[in-house]
């Protein structure tokens, strides 16, 4: 789940319990101030997570591969 839909889910399930009552007008303040402190932190989507993660393995995978052909080499000496 992506941000922005996070932050409308959010505010729709803010909306549902304060539709019946005075503090309505929190809503629209509380999604601006959710949207500003969330634009501050350093995410990243799920998706970028992932592709990170599978270039990550590829590489371990690469190092471990030439870790075990520079030991052999080291033997041979």
């Amino acid at each position: 789940m992506d941000r922005l839909a996070f932050l409308d889910d959010l505010q729709q399930r803010i909306a549902a319990l304060l539709a019946d009552t005075p503090a309505a007008d929190m809503q629209k303040n509380l999604k601006a101030l959710l949207t500003q402190q969330l634009g501050k932190l350093d995410l990243v989507t799920r998706e970028d997570f992932d592709v990170q993660s599978q270039v990550l393995a590829r590489t371990r995978e690469k190092l471990a591969a030439l870790e075990a052909r520079l030991a052999q080499l080291e033997a041979r000496k």
